[in-house]
């Protein structure tokens, strides 16, 4: 399988081919809560990019989550923290989703074949979806406001290693190598790692950096996030 990664959204028409399937990526937080929204049993969810969008939505009596700049929006019912969506809160609901990357790149994509939602907490399910199901996949890194991060580029190096382990690795530019580069430095030790990047530090001063150690553990919500693009809803995939 070809694997490329795309290190922000402004890159991505200089990356995207026809029948690509897209795995998008933002590490803190975004697609961790939508696994964890997911696994809790919420029917779906429906990703807005803009907030007076997520406004509408809340008054017309939807649940929302909004998220701007790493702190919850006043007017949301949930901010963007993974531990906000609990079994209780969102089983069998529909959740309005709204978020400083994530969800602007899940707009950026959505034309695409197929788009997935990936992260650590679902790495090894979203990478047996795309086995399934694709020929070519570019994950596509949230960044932050356009810029790269560390953490969405090391999601991408740690899933090409398990694609290299399962020999299915066709390395499609030198972002992978780049990748695959930085996971090997900070494999063994990812959290110490992560603490020095530009996005822990917003984590810390909003006081949400227990966030980092769930949103960089594997395999803790093992859904597969598919964007239906009729619905223009995030179902899990079966």
């Amino acid at each position: 399988m070809i694997l490329d990664i795309c290190t922000s959204p402004a890159l991505y028409p200089y990356y995207k081919k026809e029948n690509d399937t897209v795995v998008v990526v933002d590490v803190f937080r975004a697609s961790a809560t939508i696994c964890k929204m997911l696994h809790n049993g919420a029917e779906s969810i429906i990703p807005v990019a803009g907030i007076e969008e997520a406004k509408q939505y809340k008054s017309e009596g939807f649940l929302v989550g909004a998220e701007r700049n790493a702190r919850k929006c006043d007017f949301a019912d949930f901010g963007n923290s993974p531990s906000d969506y609990t079994l209780e809160r969102v089983s069998g609901k529909e959740v309005v989703f709204t978020t400083t990357n994530g969800t602007q790149a899940i707009q950026a994509a959505r034309g695409c074949r197929q788009l997935f939602i990936g992260t650590f907490s679902n790495i090894d399910a979203v990478l047996e979806a795309s086995l399934r199901s694709a020929e070519r996949v570019v994950i596509l890194c949230a960044g932050w406001e356009n810029r790269i991060n560390i953490e969405d580029m090391l999601f991408g190096g740690a899933f090409a290693e398990k694609l290299g382990e399962k020999d299915e690795l066709i390395i499609g530019s030198d972002s992978v190598r780049i990748a695959m580069e930085l996971w090997q430095q900070a494999k063994d030790h990812l959290l110490e790692y992560v603490k020095k990047s530009d996005h822990y530090h917003r984590l810390v001063e909003n006081g949400v950096e227990a966030d980092a150690a769930y949103c960089l553990q594997m395999n803790t919500a093992p859904v597969v996030p598919y964007y239906h693009k009729n619905e223009k809803k995030i179902r899990a995939s079966h």
